[in-house]
């Protein structure tokens, strides 16, 4: 059997709550498979997150774990007060 040993998935929150979020992961670059949809729980991630959040799931060494990046942009936090 083989196992990704490196990846890189772009994921954004569909919803959440005060333990579990819901995403859709895409790898990247895109695929025909389409998104999958995960329930992660929040304190995964290293950020805040709210509805529409981007992040990356990457794993970029067969010896390391998968890493949660979150997007950081003027965008981002401009959509996020605006639903605050």
């Amino acid at each position: 059997m083989n196992i990704l040993k490196t990846f890189v998935l772009l994921g954004v929150v569909d919803s959440h709550d005060g333990l579990f979020a819901t995403v859709e992961l895409n790898t990247n670059p895109a695929s025909n498979g389409g998104a999958a949809t995960a329930v992660m729980p929040v304190n995964a991630f290293p950020c805040e997150i709210y509805e529409g959040k981007v992040f990356y799931v990457v794993k970029l060494h067969e010896d390391h774990d998968a890493v949660i990046i979150c997007q950081e942009s003027v965008e981002d936090e401009r959509r996020r007060e605006e639903t605050d």
